[in-house]
């Protein structure tokens, strides 16, 4: 039997050779040939071979990553002199759990493609695999093929390379990005919960992500998210490529090609819903006394002296009117930067301390109470008047304003725990739970005043209203004054000396409708005007506030003005591009993300970062100190904060020498702070 089945093979040979199929290679685990999708090739036309294995069923073999085990195939060929063969196409790999540990790879068949140009009639292949089941099993074979020069024609196996194509991955439609904390984020048209209703990544590098580690994903309207767990060679300054498999609502998979770079935000932090919104709270409640805050203390102080001699009720009531307005702008704030993100804005919180406009409204807005606190004319804020006054629809309306302006004031900044609870807010998967977070900060920045009012033992501490309230009423209008004379030099910085001209311009005619409207009020007496003059007056003021509003819409439309960093020896303007520059080189570096509206950032810089000591330390230990100015919008800036889970300023980031962590200062920064994290950057 055994001779006539060598007699058969040296008869079958010769038609084997001039097969597009080899000779097979057997084992009890896989049968390995050597296929062309051709029968005869042309000179100067390329054509494609590629080794065919087909496993028994339970056995497998590798990708070219094989994950935390196996063996990728091996392939090497040997030409006629004047041919070459090309790199292998990969298909997209399955994810092969065995045990503790992640592979990749493929079970059943699968075809190892390779492209060949020039006169290769002879083509032979020494192949090696790994085959595992239970065990592995090394596996190597001898394979050639004969094809013959004539007019290519598709093989019998061409259906096979055919398949083989479809299964490659596909270039990714969408951007993506990859976090220093491994989060993978992707994001393009198309995309939503019923696209990718699942979604799971595949490293083309061995070592960059933990395969066994969950990947947990979100799904939002033109964006999703993986949460990668980064491996041993994972690198936060480098691209990380691989495939994305997505699976939509029918089942159906589709392998991406993706390489995303880095720097995209992280995940937001996994907390229960009940710790995030304790986190708003806590935050609203520390922002009453961030520096942010301090201009509009003025009008606090003017209603919290009212609500001494007030009936309890009257009390509660002004109370919650202000309640009322800070909540209400904070929702407000919170659906706008939704709304914003959705249309594809970089839009942060304080976005709207980064518009000309928005400064100078707000600069004429506190100029205006200003006038009234001086007595320039006679609308009362927040129940300045006493008693019966703050059941008045005029108290209640003033009250609410009164919120409204503190909130507004008090956005540029971002006090200790905000940070964390806006970033599960702008992540969250439902726009209520989004809400239900700004609405907790509202309520944390009101709680104060809401507490005097409403607790009787802590309404008693209050001083009882008198003729000092006047004097004190006058006093308060000069911080008022200030705020204005700062967002004038915030507007020097965003729309230069022809922002700050315009926002004069605004003040001027401000004051005139304040003047006008305060000759209005005065009664018929020989300081008064009569109703002729009344209504004179009226109109003046009517004609000078809408030519502020038309001063007003020409600085929206005013040009950006390059932020221009003030001289100090030893610091750079950032860029994404020097930073990483610096860290393959290894440096340490010091970020400082600042903006000239956000008072916080200012005093930082004076208590801390511009003292001798610290700079003396920078200079010592070789940090670069790198300054970002996002005073108008900047898109690299504002996906720099992201990436350190940060929608607002200030931010200070240490990058430590090497290629180490980076560590996150506190946002309230002292000198001590600063030399201590860098007394332990340098003992790393």
């Amino acid at each position: 039997m055994t001779a006539f089945v060598r007699i058969l093979a040296a008869l079958l040979l010769p038609v084997l050779a001039h097969a597009a199929e080899s000779v097979p290679v057997t084992s009890p685990r896989a049968t390995a040939t050597l296929v062309s999708d051709t029968d005869q090739i042309a000179p100067g036309t390329p054509f494609k071979v590629g080794l065919r294995l087909r496993m028994q069923p339970g056995w497998h073999t590798y990708w070219r990553n094989p994950g935390d085990a196996g063996i990728a195939p091996e392939l090497q060929f040997a030409l006629p002199d004047g041919a070459t063969a090309g790199p292998i196409a990969w298909p997209a790999p399955q994810r092969q759990p065995e045990g503790p540990l992640m592979t990749y790879g493929y079970s059943g068949e699968v075809l190892l493609a390779v492209p060949v140009t020039g006169p290769a009639n002879t083509v032979r292949l020494h192949a090696s695999w790994l085959v595992c089941k239970e065990i592995c099993v090394p596996e190597e074979g001898d394979f050639r093929l004969d094809l013959p020069t004539g007019v290519p024609a598709a093989s019998a196996e061409a259906n096979l390379f055919a398949a083989a194509e479809a299964a490659l991955p596909r270039p990714s439609p969408w951007s993506a990005q990859v976090a220093a904390d491994g989060t993978l984020t992707v994001a393009g048209d198309g995309i939503s919960p019923a696209a990718v209703r699942d979604a799971w990544f595949i490293p083309e590098t061995s070592g960059t992500v933990d395969g066994p580690a969950p990947q947990p994903l979100r799904v939002r309207a033109g964006s999703f998210t993986l949460s990668l767990k980064p491996g041993e060679a994972f690198r936060a300054d480098a691209p990380l490529a691989g495939v994305l498999v997505v699976r939509d609502a029918a089942g159906l998979q589709t392998p991406l090609a993706v390489a995303a770079t880095p720097g995209g935000p992280p995940a937001a932090p996994d907390l229960p819903l009940w710790r995030v919104i304790g986190f708003a709270l806590l935050g609203g409640l520390i922002l009453n006394l961030m520096p942010c805050v301090f201009p509009v203390l003025a009008v606090k102080a003017v209603g919290l002296a009212g609500i001494s001699g007030a009936a309890r009720r009257h009390a509660v009531a002004h109370a919650l009117f202000y309640t009322g307005g800070v909540v209400t702008t904070f929702l407000l704030i919170g659906a706008a930067l939704l709304g914003l993100r959705a249309a594809g804005d970089s839009a942060g919180w304080g976005f709207q301390f980064q518009s000309p406009a928005f400064v100078a409204g707000i600069a004429w807005m506190l100029f205006a109470v200003g006038l009234n606190l001086s007595g320039v004319y006679a609308v009362r804020l927040g129940g300045a008047g006493a008693g019966q006054s703050l059941a008045a629809r005029g108290g209640h309306a003033g009250s609410f304003f009164t919120g409204l302006l503190a909130v507004l004031v008090a956005t540029p900044c971002t006090a200790p725990f905000m940070g964390v609870a806006i970033s599960a807010a702008l992540a969250a998967d439902s726009a209520g739970l989004t809400l239900a977070v700004f609405l907790a900060m509202g309520l944390g920045l009101a709680a104060p005043f809401l507490v005097l009012a409403a607790v009787p033992c802590f309404a008693r501490l209050l001083p009882r209203p008198g003729a000092w309230m006047e004097l004190v009423r006058q006093a308060l209008a000069f911080p008022m004054y200030g705020a204005c004379a700062w967002l004038v030099w915030v507007m020097s910085q965003e729309a230069g000396s022809g922002g700050v001209a315009g926002t004069a311009a605004g003040l001027v005619l401000v004051g005139f409708v304040a003047w006008a409207l305060g000759l209005g009020q005065r009664g018929d007496g020989a300081q008064g005007l009569g109703t002729r003059g009344r209504r004179i007056a009226h109109a003046a003021a009517l004609a000078a506030g809408l030519a502020a509003l038309a001063v007003l819409s020409g600085l929206a439309a005013s040009p950006a003005v390059p932020a221009e960093l003030t001289a100090e020896a030893g610091v750079e303007r950032f860029s994404t591009d020097r930073l990483e520059t610096l860290r393959r080189a290894g440096r340490p570096v010091f970020v400082n993300m600042t903006a000239a509206w956000c008072v916080t950032c200012l005093v930082n810089e004076r208590v801390a970062l511009a003292q001798p000591a610290v700079r003396q330390a920078f200079t010592a230990l070789g940090v670069v100190y790198l300054k970002g100015d996002w005073t108008r919008q900047d898109a690299g800036i504002t996906r720099f904060l992201r990436s350190h889970g940060r929608d607002g300023v200030p931010l200070y980031v240490l990058y430590p020498p090497g290629h180490g962590a980076p560590v996150l200062l506190p946002q309230i920064l002292t000198e001590t702070t600063v030399l201590s994290a860098l007394e332990h950057m340098g003992a790393m």
